[in-house]
């Protein structure tokens, strides 16, 4: 069976997942490899997030690499503000080189379908930009989804690109000589209080940002839809004006025939009653 490539599966369309599966274990099966047959009956269907990601890293290459190159230069940037070698305006305009990646995936995830041949719903592009981010600041979710055989949405649960943003350089190690070994002691305390207090605020600010990113692109794609259905309905409208335009310069063009008819006619009666009167009684 060595035509037999259980990758496929996953650039199927969703629907046919489960068929295709079972057919392919059932043909493993008859040429004698059962163990395969097992682990490909055990397969799991991909969830519609996870199987969006999954068509994105098989069709959208180029962008997939120019998001996990963002991420790694996202994690780097944050990398050298923690170490006092970067600075904030470099880490966000890294992060925001990252969401423009992901954003620019999440809207080629908008033209995909469901099996129901329906859009995907909001909640599914959220959850395909979730695991986007994810792929490009995780390496263990970088190579799951990597694999375009992603079976279940992810999520980064770390600080992402604003991580550490208010976090100074390290403090550096002091002398530890024995007259000033207490006072030293409490100055790194106090400073790694310092720290772990700018770094909670700087997680706070930075799930506060990413959380008002998600509502302006939710608002901002939902004002799209709606100016599209508008678009859509003023272009019916001019359609179905321009008809009714046309049907009436049909009807007045048939108005004026049919009067010019009737002045003919008139007159040839006329004609007519004027002949007879004249001719002999």
């Amino acid at each position: 069976m060595a035509g037999v490539d259980v990758d496929d599966l996953y650039g199927l369309p969703l629907d046919q997942f489960v068929p295709e599966r079972t057919a392919l274990a059932r043909e493993l099966r008859k040429a004698g490899e059962r163990d395969r047959a097992s682990e490909v009956a055990a397969l799991r269907k991909p969830s519609l997030a996870a199987w969006a990601v999954n068509q994105l890293v098989r069709t959208q290459r180029q962008p997939v690499a120019d998001l996990l190159a963002a991420g790694d230069a996202s994690r780097a940037a944050q990398d050298d503000v923690l170490a006092g070698r970067g600075d904030a305006q470099s880490l966000r305009a890294a992060v925001e080189q990252e969401r423009a990646a992901v954003d620019a995936l999440t809207d080629a995830a908008r033209g995909l379908l469901s099996s129901q041949g329906n859009e995907l719903s909001d909640t599914i592009i959220e959850r395909v930009s979730d695991t986007l981010h994810a792929a490009a600041l995780d390496d263990e979710a970088r190579s799951r989804v990597s694999e375009g055989r992603l079976e279940r949405e992810l999520q980064h649960v770390g600080l992402g690109g604003f991580g550490g943003l208010g976090a100074g350089p390290p403090v550096p190690r002091t002398d530890k000589r024995a007259p000033e070994r207490s006072a030293t002691k409490k100055t790194g305390t106090d400073d790694k209080k310092k720290a772990r207090e700018r770094e909670r605020t700087a997680r706070e600010e930075a799930k506060a940002r990413e959380e008002a990113r998600r509502d302006a692109r939710a608002t901002e794609r939902e004002a799209k839809r709606r100016a599209e259905r508008a678009e859509r309905a003023a272009n019916l409208a001019r359609e179905r004006r321009d008809k009714a335009a046309e049907a009436l310069r049909e009807a007045e063009a048939g108005l004026e025939a049919a009067e010019a008819q009737l002045t003919d006619a008139v007159a040839a009666a006329s004609a007519a009653e004027a002949v007879s009167r004249k001719a002999p009684q």
